[in-house]
């Protein structure tokens, strides 16, 4: 791999991890397209290590609150940071019990390019009614455990490849009453633990291997890549939905499906 290579990829996963448009069908779309060997497992989690931080260094206030809220003592005299915290270990549940049940099954049966252009169009179509019936009425701090739970278990279903987290997540949100940017922020914050236990999994599944020295500088562009684009990105999109609907993502969504359709038909794309 180049570092040209890294540096696309981890832009790739920059922005199709945040917006509602399936990293994972970027990420094996991108290099099919340009004739480039699979990126393989470990720079995978160097990509998803760099979206983290991205969540982690966007996010520091609503994380130092929530930590701030679950002291005993706090400043925090409506414990709304203690809440949100609850709400969020619920709500990360779902998706972490689905990843340890059915991950491997997923990553072996459900990785096929067939299946990405189905989830696409067909959460496509999720996003687009959400947008339609959606009341979008309640902020973040307005948010139940009852919320928490079913957007949480949308992440759940995100496991399956061409899904997106954020896109099903936010859905979920829009349906449970939340405005696009406050389901959008719990969206992101609730990602982190699983981002971070996903990628625990895999670096200890990598423990017994190192890496070559000749991929060490495209993974740190990799990393760095995937890092600022992430970050850039949150930001545009909590911004974008403050004043803009989910539709583009809706056609987007649909296009790429379409177009997954048509080359596995016409160019070859292994079905």
């Amino acid at each position: 791999m180049t570092v040209l290579q890294a540096i696309v990829l981890g832009s790739v996963q920059g922005v199709t991890e945040f917006l509602p448009i399936s990293s994972s069908a970027h990420l094996i779309l991108v290099p099919w397209m340009m004739g480039w060997c699979d990126q393989g497992l470990t720079f995978d989690v160097v990509l998803h290590a760099g979206t983290l931080i991205a969540i982690l260094s966007f996010f520091w206030k609503d994380w130092l609150r929530m930590a701030v809220g679950a002291l005993p003592r706090n400043d925090d005299p409506d414990r709304s940071g203690g809440t949100q915290l609850l709400l969020m270990i619920c709500g990360t549940f779902p998706a972490a019990i689905a990843g340890f049940v059915a991950q491997k099954t997923i990553e072996t049966t459900l990785r096929s390019p067939f299946i990405l252009s189905i989830t696409l169009i067909g959460v496509a179509g999720l996003i687009w009614f959400a947008e339609r019936i959606a009341k979008r009425e309640k902020e973040l701090y307005q948010m139940t455990l009852p919320d928490a739970i079913s957007i949480g278990s949308a992440q759940a279903l995100a496991l399956i490849p061409g899904t997106s987290r954020s896109g099903i997540t936010i859905a979920t949100g829009l349906f449970r009453g939340l405005t696009r940017e406050a389901a959008a922020r719990f969206s992101f914050l609730l990602s982190a633990p699983i981002t971070a236990g996903a990628g625990l999994k895999k670096l200890l599944d990598l423990r017994a291997g190192g890496i070559q020295e000749a991929d060490q500088l495209p993974m740190l562009f990799g990393f760095l890549s995937s890092l600022a684009i992430g970050y850039l990105t949150i930001k545009f999109l909590l911004r974008y939905l403050q004043r803009n609907t989910l539709q583009l993502f809706v056609v987007y969504r649909v296009a790429l499906g379409v177009v997954i359709l048509v080359l596995i038909r016409f160019a070859g794309f292994r079905p």
